[in-house]
């Protein structure tokens, strides 16, 4: 799907209000900095509220994810294999996210978020596992608050140019991905010192 179309069907979307952003971030062929970025051109627009953006852009990127994670609950790997593409997954995401969630555990619910190709996916194997949907669901509503805040505020300063998130972006998405790896070893070394502690 090209650049063109997203952006239509996101616009189109978005004419439904705060329940379009939400059913936009639901749509994994839609990049999420672009859903927010667009909410926040149509805040500072005076179209919608910053809060009532803010509130479908959390909401709607945890229900993505709850998605994504029943899936790999009730469907395993082998649906992704086969039909992960329709929902632009490809095997390395799969085979990323799987590696990030055996080597760092649950933890990387929430780091993963801001690292590309692994947040993708990461909600896949958390289903597989079992994971339980309590602590799944509370690492995913935290790691969105976040992202939705950063995106829509750019969206905001970006104004009409907001279909220029794909490349702005990925000046805050760096550092971003850095202090999520930092605190996923931060947070390893810290477990591992506790076990140890208590042992």
């Amino acid at each position: 799907m090209n650049h063109e179309t997203i952006v239509h069907i996101l616009t189109q979307l978005t004419d439904w209000g705060y329940t379009g952003i939400a059913l936009a971030l639901m749509i994994e062929v839609i990049p999420s900095e672009l859903v927010l970025s667009y909410a926040g051109f149509m805040v500072n627009a005076g179209k919608i509220t910053f809060i009532g953006a803010f509130l479908s852009g959390v909401i709607g990127g945890t229900i993505a994810q709850l998605f994504l994670y029943w899936l790999g609950y009730y469907g395993g790997r082998p649906f992704f294999e086969k039909y992960g593409k329709y929902l632009l997954i490809q095997q390395k995401h799969l085979t990323a996210a799987e590696k990030w969630f055996d080597q760092h555990g649950t933890i990387v619910i929430f780091t993963a978020r801001f690292i590309p190709i692994v947040r993708h996916a990461i909600s896949i194997p958390a289903g597989i596992t079992r994971m339980p949907l309590s602590t799944f669901s509370l690492y995913t509503f935290a790691a969105m608050l976040p992202w939705t805040l950063l995106f829509i505020v750019i969206g905001m300063e970006l104004g009409t140019h907001w279909e220029h998130i794909e490349v702005i972006g990925v000046r805050y998405i760096k550092p971003l991905s850095f202090i999520a790896v930092l605190g996923t070893f931060l947070y390893l070394i810290f477990s591992k010192w506790r076990n140890k502690w208590k042992e």
